[in-house]
């Protein structure tokens, strides 16, 4: 017992050495900016960073997104290697590393889906003197939910104390700024209508206004000159997961493929579509390409919706695994049996001859749509590799 119990006392000891430790590399980092909310968390980490780097500030940050990155004060970026599942410890060794490089901000994705793990993420993690929370849609209920306005309460965790929260959302605002005000933070919502399209044109992806709103309301807060920010933004490498944009031709069918697969939520996908006018080409087909994961059962009845209410195609492709489930839901809805196809356990190289196929020779308009891990991904590269990308000029 005696053995036991010394046991114990030194893990104690050892375990509050490392929390002294951490709080104080903690404070050696004066800017601390943690990025929660349901889309956007990497795209605008990487905007508000490359803002405040631009605007002379040594600037570490960290995404969680498509594909874990660091991203160093020079910008330049390493690739996030994990021996096993991720978990939100893992930011502890990403501040110590920020503090041992002289950062004087850390801009940090928010890695916690769980709402305990969330607010293990703020108050003992991160302690942030900026929170932000991109947005509040209906992703990961079974988590979060089972209502979008769980999911703000749940986000409503990452809200720092004694600080400011930097939000683009607008119809669940009022559970964040009820935090907010418990927490004696301050609350700035962004106005993307105030983004013009002259400031939208450098971005060479498709980027979203609302998310470079949400970052220059934040590097402005900090003093830097939207314009100093918005040209570090326009310069700034884009997350894996940005949507983009590529044309190829096979065996004499023209595509147009556009990597949506990041977006996960029923409101993203009906943004991102309504946004693609510019590449309906007239007369070309358009075919969804959706692909599910058996650890995402619950975005079932999302999926099938989508393909039901959500977007206009011509042809649905529901790929990966656990395909069966959302194919008999999208029926029972009331789609077409003839417009929609479970391709449930074909690989990228199949899923593109069958494409081949619908196109029949003629113009085709590919969308990429669901999940980007493991077949999303596989999709992209597939389709990517055979193409040139179109470097996107217009407004998102």
């Amino acid at each position: 017992m005696w053995i036991i119990g010394g046991e114990i006392l030194g893990l104690a000891a050892l375990l509050a050495l490392e929390a002294r430790r951490h709080r104080h590399n903690l404070s050696a980092i004066p800017i601390r900016v943690h990025v929660n909310g349901t889309r956007g968390k990497s795209s605008v980490t990487r905007l508000i960073a490359a803002g405040l780097r631009a605007g002379g500030l040594r600037t570490i940050a960290k995404t969680t997104g498509t594909k874990p990155r660091y991203i160093m004060a020079d910008g330049t970026e390493q690739e996030i290697i994990r021996a096993g599942k991720p978990g939100v410890i893992e930011q502890v060794r990403i501040i110590r590393r920020a503090r041992d490089q002289n950062a004087s901000a850390l801009v940090i994705e928010c890695m916690a889906v769980k709402p305990d793990s969330q607010k293990i993420a703020e108050e003992k993690l991160v302690r942030s003197t900026v929170g932000v929370i991109t947005n509040v849609r209906a992703d990961h209920l079974d988590e979060m939910g089972p209502t979008v306005g769980h999911v703000a309460e749940a986000l409503a965790n990452t809200v720092p104390f004694g600080g400011v929260l930097f939000t683009a959302e607008r119809e669940n605002l009022e559970p964040l700024c009820r935090r907010a005000q418990k927490r004696s933070t301050a609350v700035v919502v962004s106005r993307h209508e105030a983004i013009t399209d002259a400031m939208m044109t450098d971005f060479t992806y498709f980027e979203h206004r609302e998310n470079v709103a949400l970052a220059l309301s934040v590097t402005s807060w900090f003093g830097i000159d939207p314009l100093v920010a918005l040209k570090g933004m326009h310069s700034a490498t884009p997350d894996p997961g940005a949507l983009r944009v590529h044309h190829l031709t096979a065996f004499g069918t023209p595509i147009t493929f556009v990597n949506a697969f990041a977006a996960n939520d029923p409101d993203s996908y009906k943004i991102i579509w309504d946004r693609l006018e510019p590449w309906r080409h007239d007369g070309a087909k358009m075919v969804a390409l959706i692909t599910c994961r058996k650890d995402r059962i619950s975005r079932a009845e999302q999926l099938a919706h989508l393909i039901v209410n959500g977007v206009e195609a011509d042809q649905y492709f529901i790929c990966g695994q656990s395909t069966h489930t959302v194919y008999q839901a999208a029926i029972g809805m009331g789609m077409d049996r003839t417009r929609v196809h479970d391709y449930g356990g074909q690989d990228a190289a199949a899923i593109f001859e069958s494409v081949l196929e619908v196109a029949n020779k003629h113009p085709v308009t590919v969308v990429g749509l669901g999940n980007i891990v493991g077949l999303g991904e596989q999709l992209a590269n597939y389709f990517q590799h055979r193409g040139e990308e179109v470097v996107y000029r217009g407004v998102a």
